[in-house]
């Protein structure tokens, strides 16, 4: 019996013994009714999770919503996620009927000991309490993995004849869509490309790449995209994993000028911070490419169409080629993104048929691989090509989509090959690899290392996951090392306010404010204000009452809380303390604020005025989000 089955039969079981056989007893009552509530927002979390996934909560739905979500395409799901908030409504208004209102007879108490044991196990073995469990417990877990012995930091040079590079992140374009025997004639056109490239056929998706961003971390910069639990959003910090060498970091230190295009925004989920922390300076996204379009029209919910994207993408391969110096552009599709993708206007085949129904996420795959083939042939027809290198990838697996129950069906691979101008193709490598080694493997074919943290290059070494029975196992003991990698404080003392452009700074890092820092058992864990986030205010009443928190805010906020003089105050407002003190509050009154946290010494404050706090700041209403 399947995990989520055996937890709902479980839960179904309490139910019905509360309510036909538990003595009746309104803490009992109200015990179960509370631990049902808990097992259905559980059980919320896991389904709406699922239905991104396909895997329920994994780490990239914990990063992708606690990151900056401004430009995604959400429209789509707001039907499906009103429809689950009605049915919860609904349930627990059946619920409670049920415990509070049946009036059957011959009711024994030691039905209620059985209904909570059974409420209780339904919890515990429900699908999100286990993976939220190892989520949590990987998170700052002792190192004690062979990281270091296998993390590797590449040299930043590049030797010899400096080729030039095109790099693809398909979204969602996984190797299993070229499948004839599964998908026939779904991808002819650049099925033929890939037949004639050096294709490697067996790339395995890792946790910590199983996203957009993720997945662009894993090629770039050979590790998992592993982030802080406690609402870290990496679109506020100064810098994106600052201890690792990326492959645009080797390319911008051997001379070569890079770029990155795609339809949507570059803010979302943290893409622009990465790209721009590691050597990728000109970044082209929704906002950039507007001014250029021929149509402000034509686009779909994330932003422009892969054939608009795309096209520009070969105009700057032409220029750049034309100029003569080294480059790379890195692009991203869009069209294949799930629930179901998008059809262009210009591709030839909108309409793919399976078992005699069309499929719109199939659909969007034939149109979009379409597009993607168009601009490789151009490529290739051109003068250049010989100078040039041809990456094709997967950023990330098909989540769910509406082809998901076909592709699950299979044995599921990433999508990576490469073309190159100046040498030998047409082979097939069917190493065992990960994502990690892309980028490697890439960086070795321009004359460079032949590794990138812990990828190694498929062409030249072995990967890492010929190491171990279980890669993606054995990835999850990587997790605490690499969280280490973020580089953040344990401690905070002297620190420096921008005001003019709302930083941050303290022991060498930098975060953009408004922000909270809980210091919480030797480390820093900030928190933010970003899209879809709870307030500040909020997130602060959550904390226990001794937990010491640095709030940089405006001071008007902190007044609305501790202080009415400051209500009226304009500037920006540093609070330290804890919630069972009064806080020390000061105010940043020019341009470059230096100053120290204050934490010993304060006055304790009685439990009514710990309580009257925790109650305003839970009371905050959040700002309407804006994008």
């Amino acid at each position: 019996m399947a995990p989520e089955i055996f937890s709902v039969c479980l839960f179904i079981a309490s139910v019905a013994l509360c309510s036909w056989k538990a003595e009746r007893h309104s803490f009992w009552n109200t015990l179960i009714l509370l631990l049902s509530t808990l097992f259905l927002l559980l059980s919320a979390i896991w389904v709406a999770s699922n239905y991104f996934t396909g895997e329920g909560v994994n780490d990239e739905v914990l990063f992708t919503i606690t990151n900056s979500l401004r430009g995604a395409g959400i429209r789509k799901y707001m039907v499906p996620a009103l429809a689950l908030l009605g049915l919860l409504l609904l349930i627990f208004g059946i619920l409670f009927w049920l415990i509070f209102h049946n009036k059957h007879s011959n009711r024994k108490v030691v039905y209620n000991y059985v209904a909570l044991v059974l409420s209780l196990l339904a919890i515990g073995t429900a699908p999100a309490t286990t993976q939220l469990y190892r989520l949590t417990t990987t998170q700052y877990a002792d190192d004690k993995s062979d990281f270091n012995t296998n993390y590797k930091d590449a040299v930043k040079t590049i030797s010899g004849k400096k080729l030039n590079l095109v790099y693809i992140f398909g979204e969602s374009l996984e190797r299993t869509y070229f499948d004839q025997e599964v998908f026939p004639d779904l991808a002819p056109e650049l099925n033929a490309i890939k037949q004639e490239s050096i294709d490697f056929s067996n790339t395995i998706q890792i946790p910590g790449a199983e996203n957009t961003i993720s997945g662009m971390v894993s090629a770039l910069c050979g590790i998992p995209l592993f982030a802080p639990f406690d609402n870290n959003a990496s679109s506020s910090l100064s810098t994106f994993y600052p201890r690792s060498i990326c492959l645009g970091d080797v390319l911008k230190a051997s001379g070569y000028s890079n770029y990155f295009f795609q339809g949507a925004k570059l803010a979302f989920a943290g893409k622009e911070l990465l790209l721009k922390s590691h050597g990728i300076d000109n970044l082209y996204g929704y906002d950039e490419l507007k001014p250029l379009v021929k149509d402000p029209k034509y686009k779909n919910e994330w932003g422009w169409y892969d054939d608009t994207t795309l096209d520009f993408v070969y105009n700057k391969f032409e220029q750049l080629s034309k100029a003569g110096a080294p480059f790379s552009i890195f692009a991203l599709t869009v069209d294949t993104h799930h629930p179901d993708g998008y059809i262009d206007a210009t591709c030839n085949r909108k309409s793919y048929l399976y078992d005699n129904k069309a499929n719109q996420s199939l659909s969007a795959v034939a149109c979009s691989q379409e597009q993607v083939a168009k601009l490789i042939n151009k490529i290739k027809a051109s003068p250049y090509f010989k100078n040039t290198v041809i990456v094709v990838s997967s950023d990330h697996l098909a989540m769910n989509n509406s082809a998901y129950s076909i592709l699950t069906r299979q044995d599921r691979r990433d999508l990576f090959f490469v073309l190159r101008g100046d040498g030998e193709n047409n082979q097939v490598i069917d190493q065992k690899r990960t994502t990690m080694d892309n980028g490697a493997t890439v960086l070795d074919i321009l004359g460079g290392d032949n590794f990138i943290g812990l990828g190694r290059s498929s062409l030249s070494s072995e990967s890492l996951a010929n190491n171990y029975r279980d890669i993606r196992r054995h990835t999850l003991r990587w997790k605490p090392a690499i969280i280490k990698m973020w580089d953040f404080p344990n401690t905070i003392s002297d620190y420096v306010l921008h005001t003019d452009s709302k930083m941050l700074t303290f022991s060498g890092t930098s975060f953009k404010y408004p922000l909270i820092l809980r210091l919480n058992d030797g480390r820093i864990d900030p928190m933010f204000d970003v899209y879809l986030s709870d307030s500040l205010e909020k997130q602060l009443s959550t904390l226990d009452a001794n937990e010491k928190f640095v709030w940089i805010d405006s001071c008007s906020k902190m007044g609305n809380i501790w202080d009415a003089a400051l209500k009226t105050v304009n500037n920006t407002c540093v609070a330290s303390g804890s919630l069972a003190t009064r806080p020390h509050i000061v105010e940043a009154d020019r341009d470059l604020y230096r100053n120290k946290v204050v934490f010993d010494g304060l006055p304790k404050v009685d439990d009514d005025t710990y309580q009257a706090t925790v109650k305003k700041l839970g009371a905050v209403v959040d700002a309407p989000a804006t994008e």
